[in-house]
């Protein structure tokens, strides 16, 4: 594979084309995926399902995210923080907006606990969400992958995400790609709420990319 000056890599062998940003009109397409990944952990924040999709779909930060798509299908999209926005956006108007102030409120302090503020020369990830029936051919690593150039590019030293208990292939996935794990947070309070009751950050170092010189610009 080959990146374009777009930032859109080139497919080969069947493989999906992998781009940076959220392309118009698959907004919806990224909140499903996004809610089937994540729906256990979002839905006591923006839950039922039908609402939670609409409330992402509409507040996407189109930049901050890669997707992989066949054809106009979105297969895989992972999300990332960088200078203080995500790819899902919505602020406490917004969600007392959506959901009114009485269940709004709650809903904001469940959401505050995923809160997660980047270090400088570092670019966080919300996290990789696959399409079912896509799952198995790499789709994730392609997504790693780009992810990291745009850290590079960014002149982030280091990538930073979060695994929970339950999800060991993704903390398979992710060690594959050299992240290495720090200390594990318990959080039995969550398992009945969430599903689960452990978060591991990872972390992985990228090598800034070089500024490019007088001559190289011209």
């Amino acid at each position: 594979m080959s990146t374009t000056e777009h930032g859109r890599t080139a497919a080969a062998d069947g493989a999906p084309d992998v781009r940076r940003g959220v392309p118009e009109g698959a907004e919806d397409q990224v909140a499903a995926l996004y809610w089937e990944a994540f729906g256990r952990k979002l839905g006591p924040g923006l839950g039922p399902a039908d609402a939670g999709q609409a409330f992402l779909a509409r507040h996407l930060h189109h930049d901050r995210g890669v997707v992989a798509t066949r054809g106009e299908r979105v297969v895989g999209v992972a999300g990332f923080q960088l200078d203080g926005r995500a790819l899902t956006g919505g602020g406490i108007r917004d969600v007392l907006s959506a959901y009114g102030p009485l269940r709004g409120l709650p809903r904001l302090a469940v959401l505050a606990l995923f809160e997660r503020t980047a270090a400088a020369g570092e670019l966080v990830m919300d996290g990789i969400a696959v399409a079912a029936d896509q799952r198995g051919h790499g789709i994730g690593s392609l997504l790693l992958r780009e992810v990291a150039a745009v850290a590079a590019e960014a002149g982030c030293r280091r990538v930073r995400l979060e695994v929970i208990d339950v999800n060991p292939r993704a903390r398979a996935l992710y060690e594959r790609h050299g992240f290495t794990a720090t200390r594990t947070r318990r959080t039995p309070y969550l398992r009945s709420l969430m599903g689960f009751d452990a978060v591991t950050p990872m972390h992985r170092a990228v090598t800034p990319a070089p500024t490019p010189t007088a001559r190289e610009t011209r």
